[in-house]
């Protein structure tokens, strides 16, 4: 039997035989053409207030994910003492939400590719807020932990559907370079709200209202979209593409069974048999969905011609590692903070100031850096940036002075985590063709959820390991880890991948096209 990967090997081109077809070979007419193209603004947007209130609907929607995520770690310790949440179990209303965002994004990501962005984005958002409302109503840590979960799937939908809408709205150039640099830089920026609005609840009213100011956010955005999102619902009538059922299941169950085991393993040791059957069950099932994606299903959820693709492999396993240490540095250096420094919530927000600054200067210039500086410059300047970050917090004593310690840190996660999801949001979806902008818009975001989750599972590990030494000195052992995990993202980067200069260019669908006609 010759299976489905061997048969897209041959049907993929390498993404350089694209490049020279699609770019060397062009005249000096067409690439004006296309120069001018990449540069104006997208058709199916009528006006310039249309197009701001578009790309305002969609980047912060992603600021709303931050937002959930950073804020409830300084809500943690007062919403454990009115529920009455073991110290044991404080892990998972911190986690579930992140971790059910990450096992449903490629579901979600392949319902927008069958029906469109638009639905999926709106419900998204929806379900986002109606849930967001009634955490803020919670009486005891199984509500409180069912609500998160839940609200979980508002961001699996809407994650992919908007990368999908800006990626199928936008044409490779620099101005899709800028929308995608704004749409990186409010991932800090949300970030910096949820601390902001987490410190202002604690400080000023109580912990409920963290969840139903986010409602009130979500509604905003939901309001903007239905005005200034064009309704793709129309144009995807037609589309054969199906969903993966089988796929999804395997992948889903191996992924929850795999980060269970990983992240329960802090606590009870890989020697509990539980932890190792539910790990080994996971891997099993994770076998299966690759069996199923390669040779069952007619349309995978991950189809393997991605990965053809040159240099591709590479870069999402560095991806992996990059996102991780994002994900530790930002839970670690928040609770170094606040339990070794003492830092009070609002004071936290001012520390945090600067995270937010270098964001609004990123999404202002990152659409610039994306055209005019080769993304593999970029790349470097990431993994350089959490190299420093970490040896700053490893080695910070406990009375630690912010501009010497502290300050340079936020900078530089700013940095990393703005550059690094803007690249790989711009290539995949420069990669991918129109009808698998859902994919593209699954890709990173899943990538950063799962290297976010195993890594933390990780780095939970390091410390309860290492808790006998000290609490600093655990959270110092942490930061030595999300070094290592940030050189190994700067190693494979550097010898591995070559990303291409994101430039005006044809869409991967007038290059397959291209291909195509040079063929007859």
């Amino acid at each position: 039997m010759v299976s489905k990967l061997s048969r897209e090997n041959k049907a993929a081109p390498d993404s350089d035989q694209e490049r020279q077809s699609s770019g060397d070979e062009l005249d000096k007419d067409e690439l004006a053409r296309i120069e001018r193209l990449g540069r104006q603004r997208p058709e199916e947007l009528t006006s310039i207030w249309q197009e701001i209130g578009f790309v305002f609907s969609i980047t912060v929607s992603q600021a709303l994910n931050e937002y959930m995520v950073s804020g409830f770690t300084i809500q943690l310790p007062t919403v454990a003492r009115e529920l009455s949440i073991d110290p044991t179990s404080q892990t998972w209303p911190a986690s579930v939400f992140s971790l059910v965002v990450a096992y449903f994004l490629l579901p979600f990501g392949r319902i927008g590719d069958m029906y469109g962005g638009y639905p999926v984005y709106i419900g998204g958002c929806v379900w986002y807020c109606i849930w967001a409302l009634i955490a803020g109503f919670a009486q005891n840590e199984v509500m409180l932990n069912v609500c998160r979960a839940i609200q979980g799937l508002g961001p699996a939908a809407y994650l992919p559907a908007g990368l999908q809408l800006l990626g199928s709205m936008y044409r490779p150039g620099p101005r899709k370079n800028l929308v995608f640099a704004i749409y990186g830089a409010m991932a800090a920026i949300g970030f910096f709200v949820g601390l902001f609005f987490a410190g202002v609840a604690g400080e000023y009213a109580n912990w409920r209202w963290y969840f139903w100011i986010g409602t009130m956010l979500g509604a905003i955005v939901v309001v903007a979209s239905l005005f200034c999102i064009p309704n793709d619902m129309e144009a995807h009538k037609l589309s054969n593409v199906k969903m993966d059922w089988l796929g999804s299941l395997f992948t889903i169950t191996g992924l929850v069974l795999v980060v269970f085991a990983i992240t329960s393993s802090s606590h009870d040791g890989w020697t509990a048999p539980y932890i190792l059957v539910t790990f080994l069950l996971g891997l099993a099932s994770l076998a299966i969905a690759f069996w199923v994606e390669g040779w069952v299903a007619s349309q995978p959820l991950l189809p393997f011609e991605i990965f053809t693709k040159k240099h591709v492999r590479p870069f999402m396993l560095g991806l992996l590692f990059s996102y991780g240490t994002c994900g530790m540095y930002l839970l670690y250096a928040t609770l170094f903070c606040m339990n070794i420094l003492g830092a009070s919530p609002m004071q936290l927000v001012a520390w945090y100031t600067p995270s937010a600054t270098i964001g609004i200067i990123l999404a202002i210039t990152g659409g610039a850096l994306l055209h005019k500086v080769p993304p593999m410059i970029l790349l470097v300047i990431t993994g350089c940036a959490i190299i420093i970050e970490s040896i700053l917090f490893a080695l910070a004593p406990s009375d630690a002075y912010y501009w010497a310690w502290i300050f340079v840190p936020m900078v530089m996660m700013t940095l990393s985590i703005d550059i690094i999801f803007t690249v790989a949001n711009v290539f995949f979806s420069s990669t991918l063709r129109r009808s698998q902008q859902g994919l593209a818009g699954s890709l990173s975001n899943v990538l950063m959820q799962l290297g976010i989750a195993v890594l933390l599972g990780f780095a939970e590990l390091v410390g309860s390991e290492t808790a006998h030494q000290g609490l600093k000195q655990s959270y110092h052992n942490v930061f030595w880890f999300n070094l290592a995990c940030g050189a190994t993202a700067l190693v494979i980067f550097v010898a591995l991948v070559r990303v291409p200069r994101q430039k005006s260019d044809l869409t991967a669908d007038e290059k397959a096209l291209k291909l195509e006609a040079e063929a007859l």
